[in-house]
C-alpha cells in the first residue's frame, strides 16, 4: 500500500510539473505574440486618429460602434454584435472663457472646461466674487450668508503623498462629482473645481458631475491645476476678487448606442463565459488614448491572440467595448441587466480602464478562495512584471456583474502619468508607448488564457 501511495504522489507531481510548463509556454507565445506580431496599435492609432473623440451621443462615438464592429469582424471572431442601449447626450458647445478680474494684478484669462452634465451660463456669463473652499464641511460653516450670490472655488488638490494616483484621485473627486448641488444649497452661483490632476498643469480636466434632485442647477467648471494655485493665491491677497466664466455647454433628450461584442465559442463548457472589456466612450476634449481606446484594443487584442495562436478555448470568451461609462454607465448596466434577463453564467470579467502603461498586477473583487486561486498563478505571471494581486477592484462598467456575484477584475499597470492625460486635451495617441499598450494586452489574455483553463471555483 505505502507503494502505492508513493507511485501516486510521484505520479501527481509529474502530472503538476508537466501542467506548468504546458502553461508556461502557452503563457510565453501569448507574450511573443503580443511583442513581435501584436494588432492592438494599429488598432489605437485607427481609433484615436481617424475616428478621434467619442463622446456618448456624438457622431464619434457612433464612429467608433462602427469601427470596433467592422474590425472584429475582419478579424474572424466566432460572432460579433450590437447591443442596443440608450445613453446620455451632452454637448460643450462653444469653447469655454474665464478670467480672474479685479485683481491687484489686473484682468487675467484663466483655462477652464465645462464638467460633463453640466448646464452653460450662455451668452452673459457670469461675473461674481469667489470664495474658496476645500470640502464640504467648509462650504457648510460658511453657509448661505457667506455664500449667496458668489461663485464657489472647491481648491483642494490631489494628496500628492498616495503613491497610488487612484487613491489620491478617489479622495478629490467628490468635489467634482458633486460640488454644483452642494454649493448651489447656499445659493451660490456656479462652482469652479480644481482639476483632477497630479501635477501643475495649464489645461484643466474635464469629468463627469451630476445635480442633486430639487437643487437648483448652477454652472460647474474644471480649472487648470496652474490656474488654480495661482486664483488660490490671489484670493489670499485680496478677497473681494471676481470671477468671470462664460460657458454653452447642453443637455439633450438621451440618444440611441451600442455595446459592441466579439466572441470566441468555447469549445466544452460555451456556457460558462468570460468578459474582457473597456469602454468606448471618451470625453470631447481629445482622442480618449489611454481613456479608454487603450482598454478597447486591448481587449480585442486579447481574443485575436487566441485566434491567431489556433487557441480553442473551453469557455466562451468575450471582448466588450462597454458604451457611456465616461458620463452614465449606461452600457455597462445595459450588458449586466441583459445577462440577467438571458440566464447567463459569467464566471469572470476583466475590465482595462487605467491606460495603456506598464503592467504591474491585476485587481480584484471575489471570494477569497477565488482570490487565492488567481494568486497562485503568480509564479507564471511574475517574469512578466506582473505581481500585484492585493487591492481591490474590479472596474466601472463590469461593477453590475459584480454586484450579481461574478468575480471581477481590473488590468492594473503603473498609475504615476495617468492623471497627467486623464479627461484632458493631452490623452492623445502619441502619449501612448507601444510596447507597454502591447505588454498589456498580453498580460489580459495569460490571466483570460489561465482562467479559461481552471476555471474559478
Amino acid at each position: 500500500m505505502k507503494g502505492f501511495l508513493v507511485v501516486a504522489l510521484v505520479s501527481m507531481i509529474s502530472i503538476q510539473a508537466v501542467s506548468q510548463n504546458s502553461d508556461e509556454a502557452q503563457i510565453k507565445k501569448i507574450f511573443d505574440t503580443a511583442l513581435s506580431d501584436g494588432q492592438s496599435y494599429e488598432m489605437l492609432k485607427y481609433l484615436t486618429t481617424n475616428v478621434g473623440q467619442r463622446l456618448s451621443g456624438s457622431a464619434g462615438a457612433a464612429a467608433g460602434v462602427e469601427w470596433s464592429r467592422e474590425k472584429m469582424k475582419s478579424y474572424g471572431f466566432d460572432s460579433v454584435w450590437l447591443q442596443p442601449v440608450m445613453v446620455p447626450h451632452w454637448v460643450r458647445g462653444e469653447k469655454e472663457i474665464a478670467r480672474i478680474v479685479n485683481s491687484k494684478m489686473g484682468n487675467m484669462d484663466v483655462n477652464i472646461c465645462s464638467l460633463g452634465g453640466s448646464v452653460g451660463t450662455g451668452p452673459g456669463g457670469i461675473n461674481a466674487q469667489v470664495v474658496e473652499v476645500k470640502n464640504f464641511e467648509e462650504l457648510k460653516a460658511l453657509g448661505t450668508k457667506n455664500v449667496q450670490g458668489k461663485i464657489v472655488f472647491f481648491s483642494r488638490p490631489m494628496d500628492p503623498t498616495h503613491v497610488d494616483t487612484f487613491e489620491a484621485y478617489g479622495g478629490a473627486v467628490d468635489q467634482r462629482g458633486a460640488g454644483a448641488s452642494e454649493a448651489a444649497k447656499y445659493g451660490a452661483v456656479a462652482a469652479v473645481v480644481r482639476s483632477m490632476g497630479s501635477n501643475l498643469e495649464d489645461y484643466p480636466h474635464t469629468g463627469g458631475m451630476h445635480y442633486a434632485p430639487g437643487i437648483k442647477k448652477i454652472p460647474s467648471v474644471a480649472i487648470s491645476t496652474l490656474h488654480a494655485e495661482l486664483l488660490s493665491k490671489l484670493l489670499k491677497q485680496d478677497n473681494g476678487l471676481r470671477f468671470y466664466l462664460e460657458t454653452y455647454s447642453e443637455t439633450f433628450e438621451d440618444a440611441p448606442s451600442f455595446n459592441v461584442i466579439g466572441e470566441l465559442k468555447g469549445t466544452e463548457r460555451p456556457e460558462e463565459i468570460i468578459v474582457v472589456g473597456g469602454h468606448l466612450d471618451s470625453w470631447d476634449l481629445a482622442q480618449g488614448a489611454h481613456d479608454d481606446g487603450a482598454g478597447c484594443v486591448q481587449s480585442i487584442e486579447v481574443l485575436r491572440i487566441f485566434k491567431s495562436l489556433g487557441y480553442k478555448p473551453k469557455r466562451t470568451i468575450r471582448a466588450v467595448m462597454f458604451m457611456n461609462e465616461e458620463n452614465g454607465l449606461r452600457g455597462g448596466a445595459k450588458y449586466a441587466e441583459l445577462a440577467l434577463q438571458n440566464k447567463e453564467k459569467h464566471i469572470a470579467a476583466i475590465e482595462s480602464d487605467r491606460g495603456g502603461f506598464t503592467p504591474r498586477g491585476f485587481t480584484m473583487t471575489a471570494p477569497q478562495k477565488v482570490k487565492d486561486k488567481v494568486k497562485s498563478w503568480k509564479p507564471l505571471l511574475e517574469s512578466y512584471g506582473l505581481t500585484d494581486f492585493d487591492q481591490e477592484g474590479g472596474g466601472a462598467d463590469i461593477g453590475p456583474l459584480g454586484e450579481q456575484g461574478v468575480p471581477v477584475m481590473e488590468f492594473l499597470p503603473d498609475s504615476q502619468r495617468y492623471f497627467s492625460y486623464h479627461h484632458t486635451e493631452q490623452d492623445t495617441f502619441d502619449k501612448v508607448d507601444k510596447r507597454e499598450l502591447e505588454l498589456g494586452a498580453a498580460s489580459m489574455a495569460a490571466m483570460v488564457y489561465l482562467i479559461d483553463r481552471y476555471g474559478l471555483k
